[in-house]
């Protein structure tokens, strides 16, 4: 063989290692693990500064853990005498002052410095297909099956119903103030709308239907994807795109997000056990990990179903199998 066709050999093994490299930056496994739910949980939601979690399951109904100390705080049931107590939907407010969770049919409102419930209320007409609380517990924000987003204001009792949908809602979400909102649908859309007037901010269109919607807590960017190849981000104050998520199989579909507290990259989790870096200018993923399934299931699976930053180089991750993992960013 030629000194020639032995180099350019040495150059092609060379790329090709270097390709796979730059595709199997990927981690399985977790720098730390807690059990929140032994047999797994129904739904979850980590504080936006990673110090907090609400976990619900069957066999411990609501539990609210302090992460950095591994206590469980709070053990809560949904109604003493529901029938159906089992919460699907969950999340702690910006301040951590607030969590809200639901049934299809009900939801309670509980304060975490007393952990005592501030009110139960029943909803009528369809079911809960998502929940938000803002700051302070004023306000909720109710995405249901029929195509309407109630908003609520807990005090007064205010209710203002958004009827821009034509159809089911699948995700909702809500500034910490609670003045604005992000609902998105099975008809291809999602809006930004005031919550004091239900007026329409901004409308995104989507090829298909949209199935996660979710706002930066500080204003900055709104996110929205689709059941088939369309995930953006949008710039809030103008309603301009400023990048989609760049990614080469036909599909990927959320079940949570968080934006970075510096606004410069995006978290995202998935019901295929894949926790996703995003950069926000360019769309490009960074680093992907897979949290740890339940070993007692076949095949073995996992939903995200929250992700948050604990610092500069940590991501934190509840999941379907009942455990919260860290995560490095930079090994």
């Amino acid at each position: 063989m030629s000194l020639c066709k032995k180099i350019c050999q040495l150059i092609t093994l060379s790329i090709f290692t270097s390709l796979l490299t730059a595709c199997s930056d990927t981690s399985s496994t977790p720098k730390k693990q807690l059990v929140h739910a032994i047999e797994g949980a129904y739904a979850a939601d980590i504080s936006n500064d990673g110090k907090f979690s609400i976990v619900s399951s069957i066999h411990h109904g609501l539990s609210y853990w302090d992460i950095e100390n591994n206590a469980l705080l709070y053990s809560w049931s949904l109604k003493q005498d529901s029938a159906d107590n089992l919460v699907l939907a969950a999340d702690i407010s910006d301040n951590n002052s607030h969590v809200v969770t639901a049934n299809r049919e009900a939801f309670a409102l509980w304060n975490t410095t007393t952990g005592e419930s501030e009110g139960f209320w029943q909803v009528s007409e369809s079911n809960i297909r998502d929940i938000k609380v803002s700051n302070l517990g004023n306000h909720v924000l109710i995405g249901k099956s029929n195509g309407k987003v109630v908003h609520v204001t807990i005090d007064t009792g205010r209710r203002l119903e958004f009827l821009g949908h034509q159809e089911k809602i699948n995700s909702i979400d809500m500034l910490p103030n609670g003045r604005v909102a992000i609902s998105g649908s099975n008809d291809f859309v999602a809006y930004v709308w005031d919550t004091a007037s239900g007026q329409v901010i901004y409308r995104f269109n989507h090829p298909s239907r949209v199935t996660k919607v979710a706002l930066d807590p500080k204003g900055r960017y709104a996110f929205t994807a689709d059941s088939k190849k369309a995930a953006h981000i949008w710039n809030l104050k103008t309603g301009k795109l400023i990048s989609t998520l760049q990614y080469p199989n036909r599909q990927e579909i959320f079940s949570s997000v968080q934006f970075s507290p510096k606004g410069d990259y995006l978290l995202t989790g998935a019901p295929s056990r894949k926790v996703s870096l995003w950069q926000i200018g360019t769309g490009h993923r960074v680093k992907s990990w897979f949290v740890t399934p339940r070993k007692d299931i076949r095949p073995a699976g996992a939903v995200v179903y929250s992700v948050a930053f604990r610092d500069n180089n940590h991501i934190l991750t509840e999941s379907s199998a009942g455990f919260n993992e860290l995560w490095q960013i930079n090994d």
